[in-house]
């Protein structure tokens, strides 16, 4: 039962694709607990087809970088601030932040100090760089849902409340996906080698990665002319930014763009040359061999390459512990070292074999049914404050 009789109300924030996919998930749990509620805050597509109300455009919170976020500085400190007056009109039963810690931590905080109770689901890289972030992370919410079952402990050890929900998309992705089905779906050739190329989903991805991944495609096309190309476009902006910049760079590549459609795109492939990020994990679950290159701003580099405490930044390498996938960054990434990965990808070695084994075993680690577990744990914090009866 409810609290009262006006319906529940559950305010979430993503600010990304990959954050729009998990509250979308979230949400539709959530609605089979409790019908009548009402979802208010910032979401994309996927959360807005699940009944969500968006107060702004998701895009607008997709910025990359430390450096590059302060030419956004000023708007996106204007819309956090409409944002936290107009929920705490609402009043809001919970408040769920999605990833982009940056810009929800302090909203939860803001709210948690209104008396609204807090939840972060995905938890920002504590582990590898500013632990002590931790200690604001505790003050700003009264739980951390995380996907991976090693990041919990850093949590308990600073009497943050803490639990491990795995990954939505690690229940939706078979554990043997269909490469001639998704190759059927997307009209391919069945019998060609087929890279897919992800230079991100935000413009700035796009403009720092987007030449050089087509410059790494037409090295490796030199050396095997029979291979093709396939990339996702995140959305229509980006579909039309990709086919300028491939305009621009004058190169001649049998390269088919594709208006979303990344995880048949990725089942579709024979191996992956990907931007850093969330992108990483679903070609690890899709269980595609991958080249990992990822360049931001100098400055930006150059002061994460002081903070950060691991020796990767794929989440395919963190969660094996080790490198399984090679890392480009920066000046690192150029067409010929990373298009030599690629093409060494593409051979039946035991290396690929060993890789394809260790996708396998961390796709089980992360299947925990988490759009149910996530909504679990939100409605037994809700059940501790009083929010339900």
């Amino acid at each position: 039962m409810l609290h009262s009789d006006k319906p529940l109300c559950i305010a979430l924030v993503a600010g990304e694709a990959s954050g729009d996919t998990l509250g979308a998930g979230l949400i539709k749990a959530l609605k089979q607990r409790f019908p009548n509620a009402r979802f208010i805050g910032i979401g994309g597509p996927r959360m807005l087809a699940e009944g969500m109300q968006s107060q702004v455009p998701m895009e607008r919170l997709s910025v990359m970088g430390l450096v590059e976020v302060l030419g956004r500085l000023r708007e996106l400190l204007r819309v956090r601030r409409e944002l936290v007056a107009f929920l705490k009109s609402q009043q809001p039963d919970v408040f769920i932040g999605i990833d982009a810690p940056d810009f929800t931590l302090n909203v939860e905080l803001q709210l948690r100090k209104a008396g609204i109770p807090t939840v972060h689901y995905v938890s920002p890289s504590v582990w590898a760089w500013r632990e002590k972030r931790v200690l604001g992370i505790r003050e700003s919410t009264d739980l951390v849902l995380t996907l991976f079952p090693f990041e919990e402990e850093v949590y308990r050890r600073h009497g943050v409340g803490v639990r491990c929900v795995g990954h939505t998309l690690a229940d939706q992705i078979p554990l043997v996906p269909d490469r001639q089905a998704a190759r059927t779906a997307l009209s391919l050739p069945q019998d060609k080698r087929i890279v897919a190329l992800l230079p991100g989903s935000r413009n700035g991805e796009l403009r720092k990665l987007g030449k050089l991944f087509l410059e790494t495609a037409a090295w490796c096309l030199e050396r095997q002319p029979e291979l093709q190309f396939i990339m996702p476009c995140a959305n229509s902006d980006r579909r039309q930014q990709m086919d300028e910049i491939l305009r621009e760079s004058g190169l001649q590549l049998p390269l088919t763009l594709f208006d979303g459609q990344a995880h048949q795109v990725l089942a579709a492939s024979d191996a992956v040359l990907i931007a850093s990020g969330t992108a990483t994990l679903e070609a690890m679950l899709f269980k595609r061999p991958m080249v990992v290159a990822y360049r931001m701003a100098g400055l930006t580099f150059r002061i994460l390459k002081r903070l950060v405490k691991v020796g990767h930044v794929s989440l395919p390498n963190l969660l094996a512990g080790r490198e399984v996938a090679p890392e480009f960054l920066q000046d690192a990434a150029t067409p010929p070292a990373m298009g030599d990965a690629l093409l060494e990808r593409l051979l039946p070695t035991p290396e690929r074999e060993e890789t394809q084994q260790v996708f396998i075993e961390l796709h089980q680690l992360l299947r925990r049914d988490a759009d149910q577990a996530s909504a679990d744990a939100v409605a037994e914090l809700m059940q501790a404050k009083g929010r339900l009866e």
